[in-house]
């Protein structure tokens, strides 16, 4: 499967739109991880741990959105945005969206 932010895959040109895929994670980071993150915010510095947590939710919404794109018969995924939201302390929120389609 091919996912690009671009609008067009180079030298591949789209045969068929089929639709908008998406991937929505939500992940709650645990009370250690929000000392930790608190401590690196009075300090100053990257919090590791909200990264590696931001990492894993936007590999799962990818992959959310890449299965689906599948099972609606596509081989590409153009066009994708993604979205990073704090629902509350400690909750974090991944979401992507693309234009499904077969090169």
């Amino acid at each position: 499967m091919i996912i690009t932010t671009t609008a067009l895959v180079e030298g591949s040109p789209v045969r068929q739109y089929i639709g908008v895929a998406t991937g929505e994670v939500i992940m709650a980071a645990n009370v250690g991880r929000d000392i930790l993150a608190s401590i690196t915010d009075i300090v100053g510095g990257r919090s590791k741990a909200y990264e590696t947590k931001l990492s894993e939710a936007r590999d799962a919404a990818f992959k959310e959105m890449s299965q689906q794109a599948s099972q609606m018969g596509a081989n590409a995924v153009i066009g994708v945005a993604i979205n990073y939201e704090v629902i509350r302390k400690g909750m974090l929120m991944v979401a992507v969206s693309g234009t499904a389609v077969i090169i």
